[in-house]
């Protein structure tokens, strides 16, 4: 493990390992409603270039500590010095989201309260998001005489469709979670009580899965929107070859002839 286990009570972001190989990313400024300062921009990035640097880490779950996942920016640190404070903020969530990106561990949101502003843009930005009865969705930013960022403008549309995003950008108005799991801004929604015993289902199964043909199956799906087809094709012909070179290949199919689960390294 090349970081601490679970870090100390005070720091705005905790990050950790299990015995499994799932690597937590859980925010800890609960009293804000994991509203993002500097420290915690800083500190969510270091924790994903942590886990991007070790190599157990097979699944990273992404959570919010006390009500909320995330109300977004922390509008009162920016107040003395708004485009510097602004800057260093999205530096440090800008920063997280590429690493996160390049992955090739799945990335989980887990999410509850207030998912709204970055939030939202980190929550879609996760590879999956699991949610609990109650969590309220909000992109929040015209609100405040400002445009998205952490990535919103870039999921949004991809996730709803062009018109749709658009409806949710500039009429801020909140989405409860099923109509989330209605227009695909979420994967499931789960009651509250369940909402980390799912989560911890859901990283357990990808955990248990084949690491270097999930993290290439999750490259293919998202560098696809930016390819022609006859790129795309190109492409999964090469990762299709690459991953049947690979341990977890011969596994998988002596496992399907042989009619037993597989036991992926």
């Amino acid at each position: 493990m090349t970081y601490p286990d679970r870090g100390g009570a005070d720091e705005p972001v905790l990050s950790w390992r299990s015995p499994e190989g799932v690597a937590h990313i859980r925010f800890n400024r609960p009293g804000s409603l994991n509203a993002i300062d500097v420290a915690m921009a800083k500190g969510f990035r270091s924790a994903c270039q942590q886990i991007s640097e070790d190599p157990q880490a097979r699944v990273v779950v992404v959570s919010g500590e006390g009500r909320a996942f995330m109300a977004g920016g922390d509008l009162g640190a920016m107040r003395d010095d708004p485009q510097a404070t602004a800057q260093a903020l999205i530096e440090g969530m800008h920063g997280g989201i590429r690493i996160l990106a390049r992955l090739a561990a799945p990335v989980i949101a887990s999410l509850h309260g207030a998912v709204a502003g970055g939030g939202l843009g980190l929550a879609l930005a996760c590879d999956l998001g699991i949610a609990a009865e109650g969590t309220r969705f909000n992109l929040a930013y015209p609100k405040i005489g400002a445009s998205s960022d952490c990535a919103t403008s870039w999921a949004l549309p991809r996730l709803v469709g062009l018109r749709q995003a658009l409806e949710i950008a500039l009429l801020c108005e909140p989405v409860d979670a099923n109509e989330a799991l209605r227009l695909g801004l979420v994967n499931r929604v789960v009651p509250a009580a369940s909402l980390q015993a799912e989560t911890e289902a859901m990283a357990q199964r990808l955990a248990r899965g084949p690491r270097e043909a999930q993290g290439r199956l999750k490259r293919l799906l998202r560098e696809s929107l930016e390819r022609t087809l006859e790129d795309q094709l190109d492409a999964e012909a090469a990762s299709f070859v690459a991953c049947a070179g690979t341990p977890d290949f011969t596994e998988g199919v002596t496992a399907f002839l042989e009619k037993r689960a597989p036991r992926f390294a």
